[in-house]
């Protein structure tokens, strides 16, 4: 039996397990017939799933949840069965602004913590012209791992700073206007910052908090209850893509993909850096970051319950939701790891024993226990925070600006 199932995605890198899934072979190989639809905003992914156009979606971490809390109009009850990666994010600020940062001591090594005061003392000297930063939408990774980046570095989100909502492929465009000072965005469009309009990455997520989560896979509640083998077949498929994108041979081919006009729509050379961890980070320079993007390793495709929980403290932290234990077991329950469990036992798959752990606990590589050998971490917080799922209210009422 084929399974006929329709997925929406925006044209950013981390859709790149449902492009491989299709391209490849591997949704085929599982008896799924795959269609992608591409799409311009997040908003309009969430519309379609609720009025049920698309049966999944690559999707931002948070959203889920919030369209479960019903924080958005429409709101589609959905089940995060899988995330689509980790990392992949970064901060990119105009040549203005990092060259303000530059005066009060920034260097381009991407630290969180030293890119974080230096912007500090640059929104300091602008004595009240407040810098406008950009993230993609109010309930994503983008704008969380900002605003706990700002708070964390002495700067309230809240009063230092403007955020306002774009598109991701408007964000360069939006930079070299004017329009905006910076943004928090996923690939390719810190790249093609730096390219259009000599931008500079003051920071990314992968040195936020290491191993966190940015685009999951968001299926349509009604729609996993009605298909649960059409369900299960496409997280193997998703599941092999993710060990076929994670093969450093085959990004060049990946690249290639995704640089389609079906998909991204930008040329290779913009895409393989990511891919790589070498990025353009400004000035000419180079860097290289580990784990910038990862597909596979890490358990990078486990929907951790502790991911969902940490999204949930930071909307009740910038008052998206009020804080009670009815809220807080509908953010949990979100995250499906026993769906993820059950669709891959049959592949033999290295899967973790426990649906939560404590954020921030593991500072280096570490080998944990499991159905199988599995390797966790580091997963820290730039500012050495711990966040621990079981202690939700103490985290809560923990959360200062800096």
């Amino acid at each position: 039996m084929t399974h006929e199932i329709t997925a929406g995605f925006l044209p950013l890198l981390d859709s790149a397990l449902l492009v491989a899934a299709k391209e490849k072979g591997f949704a085929e190989e599982h008896s799924v017939a795959l269609k992608l639809v591409r799409e311009r905003s997040w908003a309009t992914i969430r519309d379609r799933l609720a009025v049920r156009h698309f049966d999944v979606a690559h999707i931002l971490a948070p959203m889920p949840i919030a369209c479960n809390l019903g924080l958005t109009a429409p709101a589609p009850q959905m089940v995060v069965p899988m995330a689509l990666g980790l990392g992949g994010n970064a901060v990119t600020v105009s040549p203005e602004l990092w060259s303000e940062m530059v005066d009060h001591g920034a260097t381009a090594d991407l630290d969180a913590r030293s890119s974080g005061l230096t912007l500090r003392q640059a929104i300091v000297g602008r004595k009240g012209d407040k810098v406008r930063l950009g993230v993609v939408h109010p309930y994503s990774g983008h704008n969380y791992e900002l605003r706990y980046w700002l708070a964390a570095s002495g700067i309230d989100p809240e009063n230092d700073v403007e955020i306002v909502i774009l598109p991701p492929p408007d964000m360069a465009d939006a930079l070299t206007a004017g329009i905006i000072d910076g943004y928090c965005a996923g690939e390719p469009w810190n790249t093609l910052g730096v390219l259009r309009s000599d931008a500079h990455l003051a920071t990314v997520k992968a040195a936020i908090w290491k191993s966190s989560p940015e685009k999951v896979l968001g299926v349509n509640r009604r729609w996993a209850d009605n298909h649960p083998e059409a369900l299960a077949a496409l997280l193997r498929a998703l599941y092999q893509a993710s060990l076929w994108c994670s093969n450093p041979a085959n990004h060049e081919e990946l690249a290639a993909l995704l640089a389609t006009t079906t998909y991204v729509g930008r040329p290779a050379e913009n895409l393989l850096p990511a891919l790589t961890g070498r990025l353009s980070i400004g000035g000419g320079q180079i860097q290289t970051v580990q784990d910038f993007f990862v597909p596979n390793a890490k358990a990078a495709t486990f929907p951790w319950r502790s991911h969902a929980l940490w999204f949930y403290t930071q909307m009740v932290r910038w008052g998206h939701i009020e804080h009670t234990p009815g809220h807080q077991q509908i953010a949990a329950d979100t995250y499906r790891p026993d769906l993820y469990r059950s669709a891959l036992k049959t592949l033999g798959v290295a899967l973790p024993s426990a649906n939560s752990k404590v954020e921030g606990a593991l500072a280096t590589e570490t080998p944990v226990g499991s159905t199988g050998t599995l390797t966790l971490g580091p997963d820290g917080f730039f500012d050495g925070s711990l966040f621990d799922p079981d202690r939700v209210d103490a985290y809560i009422e923990s959360q200062t600006v800096r």
